[in-house]
């Protein structure tokens, strides 16, 4: 391979060289499971859930130090009208993250999971993407670094979420260039858009994918040109997971086109990674069946902030728990199918 010395070349090496599951944590757990006091298979996803934490992290089944990180960016497309909200109200909203006041922090505290808020430049939006590239190749690579440090103080299940006025036209700019289509398809109310408002959102990603329309074959430069600080912030921090052994949770449409990115650049990349839950933005569930995931939640939701894969994360606790605190047969003194 010819060094370049281009800032994505580390990024592609990481994404050739992904690690595979711990099948040896794998097999220890299924061995487990067939010994728990309950009838093969009768806790359903619950089961896969402790399976699949198994083979991402290593070791038996367990959530000790399961972590919310946000990444907050804005976007230099707003200037066209295309959300019914200010930029502005990204800060504030970052702000009330801060004091505790947003529907986040009380699914955290209820759940038992820390809360990490990245304010990623929100003084500086992105390019606009109808007619510039979103960030140069050397801002999108540093901040995809940036996002990776998100597990650096430690964590043993990763919630990706994000909050920036103007995402949504952004994610479904991506979904249209990897994944082909209409902008209609792609495009849906986000934070209340309608009527004229959803017109032009509609009109700038068409505008978008058009102009960019010659460099969009390659994964990283679709994110690059057509993404935004946020996404790039979460692609890393996937990415960082992956090689740190940290299974994810990914949230909703824009966090779920971030993922897409990786999955286009290597078909497995996403494959210690569950989707939280399915929002009520049209295109998400498209999305999550492009990417061949199956949500473990649908509750209407179109927050963001992290808000379904923090609710997930109760879940993923909860199989972890069943796994690892389940009497077996023989410690309960149950007689197994098998037994006689």
């Amino acid at each position: 391979m010819s060094v370049t010395g281009l800032p994505f070349d580390d990024f592609r090496v990481l994404l050739r060289d992904l690690p595979g599951p711990d099948t040896q944590a794998l097999s220890a757990a299924r061995a487990r499971d067939r010994q728990l006091t309950k009838p093969p298979g009768s806790l359903g996803r619950l089961e896969e859930i402790a399976m699949w934490l198994a083979a991402w992290s290593g070791r038996a089944p367990a959530v000790n130090r399961p972590l919310v990180a946000i990444f907050a960016g804005n976007h230099g497309v707003t200037k066209h009208g295309i959300t019914p909200y200010p930029s502005s109200v990204t800060q504030q909203m970052v702000e009330n993250f801060a004091a505790g006041g947003a529907a986040i922090n009380q699914i955290c505290v209820t759940h038992d999971l820390g809360l990490k808020i990245f304010d990623l430049a929100l003084d500086y939006p992105t390019g606009d993407i109808t007619c510039e590239p979103a960030l140069s190749e050397r801002d999108c690579a540093a901040t995809m670094a940036f996002g990776m440090e998100a597990i650096a103080g430690g964590t043993d299940l990763l919630c990706l979420g994000e909050m920036g006025i103007g995402n949504t036209t952004i994610a479904a700019a991506i979904n249209l260039a990897l994944y082909g289509g209409t902008a209609e398809d792609w495009v849906g109310p986000g934070t209340g858009s309608e009527g004229d408002v959803l017109e032009r959102k509609i009109a700038a990603v068409k505008q978008a994918v058009a102009f960019h329309r010659d460099h969009l074959s390659d994964p990283l430069e679709v994110m690059r040109r057509l993404g935004g600080r946020e996404i790039a912030a979460m692609a890393g921090a996937i990415l960082a997971a992956r090689v740190e052994r940290i299974p994810v949770l990914i949230d909703g449409y824009v966090a779920t086109s971030a993922a897409a990115i990786l999955k286009a650049a290597n078909p497995s990349a996403l494959d210690h990674c569950l989707i939280g839950h399915v929002s009520a933005e049209p295109g998400h569930l498209k999305a999550i069946d492009k990417l061949g995931k199956t949500p473990l939640l649908a509750l209407g939701m179109r927050l963001g902030e992290g808000t379904g894969a923090a609710l997930a994360a109760g879940i993923v606790k909860s199989a972890a728990a069943c796994h690892s605190g389940m009497a077996t047969f023989e410690q309960a003194g149950v007689s197994n199918a098998n037994s006689h």
